[in-house]
């Protein structure tokens, strides 16, 4: 006997399409395949969305700020690396535009700020980067992407106010994250990364590098804690969006991890790194310094932009 579709099986069925554009850029350390039923939350939300006939919400906390390391990056303002990002995000927008008419708007949620004084980036230097975000996304025509930032919540007071602020009202206690942290190997994993990156950021240490490490433990639950903060912010402003992250998330979590580009790390990210464009025409983000080792510097409108392979 053949299946039939209801009016209420259809959402569902076109919520799990819309899934499923997703999940091949899922940015995850789980080695299994899953299908769309497995992340139940995110396609309970976006099932909603399509039940009403809206576009589908995006909240994508992110792009904060360029590492501090010149190591690792061309520079404290957006280049090719952010750009292919916010393009592909644009264009996974529109592929759901094409199944489902009504499209999907994503919110990339900047905020620097909230760490700028843990990871040593003058907060002017943030307020750049954020500031060309939007002439990016603008005169490239990203017309489904927004930048959401402190501005939009506490406008002009003075950051180190906004960074109180914020921690005050929705940061979780360090108790409370120390003990999640040894009882969650997710958390744990997290923790590990940011502290990982928070060493790799800091280009002038004058000390022993234990020194450095353990500074960077330390800190690293600074950055949790703000990073939590500025989560629950962002549901409290943006409350039936469906959450994406760029940290990795395993299957079913509340939050979908989402993969920008080709890195040879899962937790490798635009403002982390350099773009390059292997000779196959292909890009992957790696440190400038390796990048610089495999192909020559490229400019854009005066200012450094990517790689390209030579090797």
């Amino acid at each position: 006997m053949p299946l039939t579709t209801t009016p209420d099986t259809l959402p569902t069925s076109t919520g799990a399409a819309i899934l499923n554009l997703l999940l091949p850029h899922h940015r995850t350390t789980d080695r299994t395949h899953a299908s769309a039923e497995a992340f139940p939350r995110q396609l309970r939300r976006i099932t909603e969305f399509v039940r009403q006939g809206a576009p589908i919400a995006f909240t994508l906390p992110g792009f904060p700020c360029k590492s501090p390391n010149p190591a690792k990056v061309l520079g404290h303002l957006p280049d090719m690396g952010e750009r292919l990002s916010l393009t592909f995000l644009n264009t996974l927008c529109e592929e759901i535009e094409r199944i489902y008419p009504p499209g999907a708007r994503m919110t990339i949620c900047s905020d620097g700020h909230l760490f700028g004084d843990l990871i040593g980036v003058p907060d002017e230097h943030i307020d750049a980067y954020a500031d060309e975000l939007r002439i990016l996304i603008s005169q490239s025509g990203l017309k489904r992407l927004s930048v959401f930032d402190l501005r939009d919540v506490l406008g002009d007071l003075p950051h180190d106010a906004k960074r109180a602020h914020v921690h005050g009202r929705y940061a979780p206690s360090l108790d409370a994250l120390r003990g999640e942290i040894r009882a969650d190997d997710n958390a744990l994993a997290l923790y590990r990364g940011i502290t990982r990156f928070l060493v790799e950021d800091t280009a002038d240490h004058r000390g022993t590098r234990s020194a450095l490490q353990r500074a960077c433990r330390q800190r690293a639950y600074g950055v949790i804690q703000r990073s939590r903060a500025w989560g629950d912010l962002i549901t409290s402003h943006h409350p039936s969006c469906v959450r994406l992250s760029i940290h990795p998330q395993p299957i079913g979590a509340p939050k979908f991890g989402i993969r920008l580009l080709d890195a040879p790390d899962a937790w490798t990210t635009p403002w982390h790194s350099a773009a390059l464009r292997r000779t196959d025409g292909t890009w992957t983000l790696v440190p400038k310094a390796t990048a610089a080792q495999q192909g020559r510097l490229v400019q854009r409108e005066g200012r450094p932009s990517h790689f390209v392979q030579t090797e």
